[in-house]
């Protein structure tokens, strides 16, 4: 066995190479949060837009697609944003690990 074919596990990449992907991956979200952390405070001087100030509240966590294509917000996130049962969301996703097999 070789590391090309993928072996058992059904791996397209090196195991290597998928803890780099999800590495950068982490750190575009990262990146992200300081460019709107940048954005926020310079809305501050009072030439930024009002609607800025709602973007403040925001929370970033990894969950598990489910079925149907529904995502979950944790408990935690909820309480802490003050989101209920109802509320309109705006959600960014970016695509962390993919745990699929060859068929």
């Amino acid at each position: 066995m070789t590391e090309n074919d993928g072996g058992s596990d059904g791996l397209m990449w090196p195991p290597s190479m998928m803890k780099s992907l999800q590495q950068a991956s982490e750190q575009a979200v990262e990146q992200q949060q300081e460019f709107i952390q940048q954005l926020l405070g310079a809305s501050t001087s009072g030439v930024g837009v009002p609607q800025l100030g709602a973007m403040s509240q925001m929370a970033t966590f990894k969950t598990r697609v489910q079925s149907g294509g529904r995502v979950s917000i944790p408990d935690a996130e909820r309480e802490a944003l003050d989101i209920e049962e109802g509320d309109i969301v705006q959600t960014v996703v970016i695509p962390v690990k993919r745990d699929r097999t060859q068929e």
